[in-house]
């Protein structure tokens, strides 16, 4: 085996062109593979830039071709040479009208046959991948994503600070503070009985951080939340935090509009329009059934109910008189859906809480059939058809349910559903949107199975300044100066004005069901820092996962981050969270009373 002793790296292998014919250069890498041809050996040489191809004749020194005969996949080698036009150019590759004739090769280490092979769009399964993530990692499309991240970090450093913002590092180990997702807890040793807790988010910090007069605030800060994983959720992620002084929403949206103009103009050479568009929280609700609306198509939500009331059909009426809706999409072109088609869509539809789906078609020579039809007066059919704006070929889908928040749900989630498979969805197409004015509280259960009102965002959200009396009259009904930054049907980050005065945050912690004691224990070092002034303040926080994701085209958001939980928060790679040893836990002061069961090996 070798070693490097006084070697170089020249260049990197995919940095390499025509132009370089001629120089020597040394390069170190992986075997991508070995070609021998008897008297001519071939090596694809990849490092994280691509592959160049590496070439031996009989020309070359017998000790040096004797070691390219022995190279495998995966071997890691150093080698110097120089840069030639070859002989059967391929465009397959960025260097691909050129070979580096080597004259000196180092064996550095050898390789197992790797579990997979390593190359672009791999087979393999996600487990595999993820047991031997640093093998995944070193497949091309892996290494442009992890590329691509780092670009969009380095990116928003420097627009940030040309922004006036400063990078301020917070805790990792905080205060619990339980409201919404559960905390992960860190046990102190020398504090016997007491945790920390890893950071949901670093609100309360890049507030205080306001109250100290840094103005601006800016971190790519890592969160922890203990929750039921998704296809789109990791227990620890990366945001992009942001805040600011003296600001109202308008500001803090221009600040961010051009930020993501920059990183898609400098990532993917796409010119995004500014100003983005803004939709209130209602409005997205009321025509796309979602507050992140996917815009890249139509298929918008109507409201039948005063053209259905007292129609006759069960389903209408009795959604009607228990103060609920009737809402339909109309599908352009959909009248070709076979009913076990339509069937196929009244199942999903069912997997969000609606009973079914009503349907009507106009096909091509203009005759209707519908699941309805039958139950309805002809002019009142008629009119239901104009007011879905249906023509020849076209097809109303039609939901009906005594909760109307319930009904656009599922029909936001049905026109996302059709879309796919109408291939609807146009690649290449970026639409940015603002959601704004959204409800500050919700309706929730608590631990006891009681109905509470909950922060819709977070407790230090602000209301809308003449929605303040409603904090004793009508709080559901109130909104808030909060606003969600939507690219294609996505929440790439969320931000709000704060409450910065005292008065305002203990009608917000009434509001919510808060004792004094329990404010005082969770939250008292913020009452007592804004009795000491505190600036109108703002910010948001991007997704950095989820926002390369989207421009990488990634299939999962663990394909952007380097080493990725699975589904149920483990590590497939360091087969973590494991036990720990007695004497570790007795120096935390900690019993432990109940030990997952390791599933039983198949034999």
């Amino acid at each position: 085996m070798d070693n490097l002793k006084n070697f170089r790296r020249t260049n990197y292998c995919g940095d390499l062109r025509l132009g370089d014919t001629g120089k020597t250069v040394s390069l170190c890498g992986w075997v991508q593979r070995q070609r021998d041809l008897g008297g001519l050996i071939f090596v694809d040489l990849r490092d994280r830039t691509g592959l160049i191809q590496l070439s031996f004749d009989d020309g070359t020194d017998q000790a040096v071709f004797e070691k390219a005969s022995s190279l495998r996949s995966e071997y890691v080698i150093a080698a110097t040479g120089t840069v030639r036009e070859r002989e059967s150019k391929t465009d397959k590759i960025a260097t691909g009208a050129i070979e580096v004739y080597v004259t000196e090769l180092r064996l550095l280490a050898k390789a197992e046959t790797p579990p997979f092979e390593i190359v672009e769009n791999s087979k393999a399964n996600d487990m595999l991948r993820l047991k031997y993530r640093y093998l995944d990692l070193r497949r091309p499309d892996m290494q442009k994503m992890i590329a691509t991240r780092h670009k969009v970090t380095k990116i928003a450093r420097d627009y940030f600070d040309e922004q006036g913002f400063y990078e301020i590092e917070t805790p990792m180990l905080t205060k619990s503070t339980p409201e919404g997702a559960r905390d992960y807890l860190v046990p102190s040793r020398v504090h016997p009985g007491k945790f920390y807790a890893l950071p949901q988010s670093p609100q309360q910090y890049k507030q205080l951080l306001m109250l100290s007069g840094f103005d601006r605030y800016m971190q790519i800060a890592r969160c922890f939340r203990d929750e039921d994983l998704r296809a789109d959720r990791q227990p620890e992620f990366t945001q992009i935090d942001l805040e600011m002084s003296f600001v109202n929403e308008d500001d803090v949206m221009e600040i961010q509009e051009g930020f993501l103009k920059l990183v898609f103009k400098e990532v993917l050479d796409v010119d995004v329009q500014t100003p983005f568009l803004r939709m209130p929280w209602r409005e997205a609700m009321d025509r796309f059934g979602s507050d992140k609306p996917d815009l890249r198509f139509g298929y918008e939500i109507f409201d039948l109910s005063e053209t259905v009331k007292s129609c006759g059909f069960g389903v209408f009426d009795g959604a009607l008189e228990q103060g609920g809706t009737v809402r339909g999409i109309k599908i352009e072109g959909g009248a070709k859906f076979s009913r076990k088609e339509i069937d196929s869509l009244t199942e999903f539809v069912k997997t969000y809480r609606v009973k079914g789906l009503a349907w009507a078609k106009v096909n091509e020579n203009g005759e209707l059939s519908s699941s309805f039809a039958k139950f309805l007066k002809p002019e009142t059919m008629e009119a239901l058809l104009e007011k879905a704006g249906a023509g020849k070929g076209d097809l109303v889908l039609i939901v009906a349910d005594a909760d109307t928040e319930t009904a656009l749900n599922a029909l936001g989630m049905l026109r996302c559903e059709v879309a796919r498979r109408m291939d609807a969805i146009p690649e290449g197409v970026y639409k940015l949107l603002w959601v704004t004015d959204f409800p500050l509280f919700e309706y929730g259960e608590d631990d006891e199975g009681k109905k509470r009102l909950y922060a819709k965002h977070h407790p230090f959200t602000a209301p809308k300044d003449e929605d303040l009396p409603l904090f004793e009259q009508n709080p559901i009904a109130m909104r808030a100066k909060a606003y969600d930054i939507v690219l294609n049907g996505t929440e790439l980050g969320g931000g709000s004005i704060r409450i910065h005065r005292s008065d305002v945050q203990q009608r917000m912690f009434k509001a919510l069901g808060f004792e004094e004691a329990d404010i005082q224990e969770r939250f008292g070092h913020m009452i007592e820092a804004f009795r000491y002034g505190a600036p109108p303040h703002g910010g948001l926080a991007y997704g950095l996962d989820r926002l390369v994701m989207l421009m990488t085209g990634a299939s999962s958001i663990r394909d952007v981050i380097a080493f990725p939980k699975v589904q149920n928060a483990s590590d497939l790679m360091m087969n973590c969270p494991d036990v720990v040893d007695e004497k570790q836990l007795d120096d935390l002061s900690i019993a432990v009373t109940r030990v997952e069961e390791e599933p039983a090996e198949e034999e």
